[in-house]
């Protein structure tokens, strides 16, 4: 793992710092090809790929699980996890409740009347990955704000586990939350699946989900045919934290993010050289304790980094510069200095506060931009899920009053037919 000073490489950290991983340039081709040959044939180009990728026994069979195998996979899970479903289910619920918007009314001058009004998406597909590791959680990020902003029809998707079917704790987290409609498929060939359509899978409005590149790929050349959440790139931390930290948390929550695959990014910014090397110690020793060790070391290897800043200020303004999926800040003061942060996806304030949390159980969301992204971008909620249009009701008062402004407008634009569908309705009125 890296340790750079900025006093001496500021330029060269902030280089790295803006380097964005997603990088997907190199898989466009083989997606397209696979999108294209759902596109025409269907179902058995979706087979096809299923067989092809996710090395599925021959008696694999391309439909929708039946009800009463998820209802055996939720039955012969422990306690433990079953107790776990509904903690993080209620916590979950209300935090997104409580983003639900309400319709906007706003009455004009002269009896006129606009609408915003908020309505669900009728149809999302949501895809669960299941190569390097299995996600149960993510079926509940994924489901739940669905649930609550009204989405009529979920349909889930997920590589096949045990060349058969899907994981059964996956399966089992989705019965808990009622969904039906599940399909053991994965990859670009299931994003491209549930855009277009096939005889065995109807086609969604939206698909939500973390993924592959290949995963993202699709969802990028699809958009606009289907919305999308975002692109995600791979999962990542950043922790600011001083001399007041404990070397053995920080260490363990930049593992925690770096056993997620090769590509994770994990970054420590502190303005103690020592506690920084104590640190890089404690990461050295847990990894070799690490199940998931030869993963977390490529992911270190590639992309860890320890950066040492003057103060604690200057770390904050190299974490604005990345935009971290995950922002630990565990340093003194350290809820004085949330107000200082511009660009995360989800902030975690305090040693107690360990990033594992929100992934499972404080009820925020996991789902979150990555890859620089969260300049702009906002974890999954229940907006994600829900439409909006505008209603307007102008009466023939405010016709006659603004009727001469829209000629105006329109006919210096060259939009003669705009102006008329005015003048037609002045006229007649006299």
């Amino acid at each position: 793992m890296k340790i750079l000073d900025c006093n001496y490489e500021k330029d060269k950290i902030i280089s790295l710092l803006e380097k964005r991983q997603l990088e997907l340039s190199d898989v466009q081709n083989a997606v397209l090809k696979i999108i294209n040959d759902i596109r025409k044939n269907g179902d058995k180009a979706l087979l096809k790929y299923t067989k092809l990728y996710d090395k599925v026994e021959k008696k694999f069979k391309l439909k929708c699980i039946p009800q009463s195998e998820c209802k055996k996979a939720y039955e012969k899970l422990d306690k433990e996890i079953k107790d776990y479903l509904k903690i993080a289910t209620k916590n979950i619920e209300k935090f997104h409740r409580a983003q639900l918007q309400k319709n906007i009314f706003v009455k004009m001058d002269d009896g006129v009347k606009l609408i915003q009004r908020i309505m669900p998406i009728e149809r999302v597909g949501v895809y669960v990955p299941g190569g390097l590791a299995i996600y149960p959680s993510t079926v509940l990020m994924n489901v739940i704000p669905a649930q609550i902003a009204g989405v009529k029809e979920i349909v889930m998707v997920s590589p096949p586990w045990n060349g058969v079917n899907i994981n059964s704790t996956t399966l089992a987290v989705a019965y808990f939350l009622g969904i039906k409609e599940i399909y053991p498929i994965g990859g670009a060939q299931a994003i491209a699946a549930l855009s277009f359509g096939t005889k065995t899978i109807k086609k969604v409005d939206k698909i939500v989900g973390p993924g592959n590149k290949y995963v993202q790929m699709a969802k990028k050349l699809l958009f606009g045919l289907i919305d999308i959440d975002a692109i995600a790139g791979p999962s990542e931390i950043l922790i600011i934290a001083d001399d007041s930290a404990n070397p053995e948390y920080v260490a363990a929550d930049l593992l925690s993010q770096a056993e997620h695959d090769p590509d994770a990014g994990s970054i420590l910014i502190t303005n103690c050289k020592n506690f920084a090397m104590s640190v890089k110690k404690e990461i050295e020793c847990q990894t070799e304790k690490a199940p998931r060790k030869e993963i977390i070391k490529v992911s270190l290897q590639s992309n860890g980094l320890i950066i040492i800043t003057k103060t604690i200020d200057e770390a904050i303004e190299l974490a604005n510069i990345k935009a971290p999926e995950h922002l630990e800040i565990i340093c003194k003061d350290a809820t004085k200095k949330v107000s200082k942060i511009k660009n995360a996806g989800a902030i975690f304030v305090g040693e107690y506060s360990t990033e594992p949390i929100g992934d499972y159980i404080a009820g925020t969301n996991h789902i979150l931009p990555t890859n620089g992204s969260a300049r702009f971008f906002s974890p999954l909620s229940v907006d994600d899920f829900m439409k909006k249009n505008n209603i307007i009701y102008y009466t023939k008062k405010a016709l006659m009053k603004n009727g001469k402004y829209v000629i105006n407008i329109a006919e210096n634009e060259g939009l003669f037919a705009h102006s008329n569908a005015i003048k037609v309705r002045l006229k007649y009125d006299g």
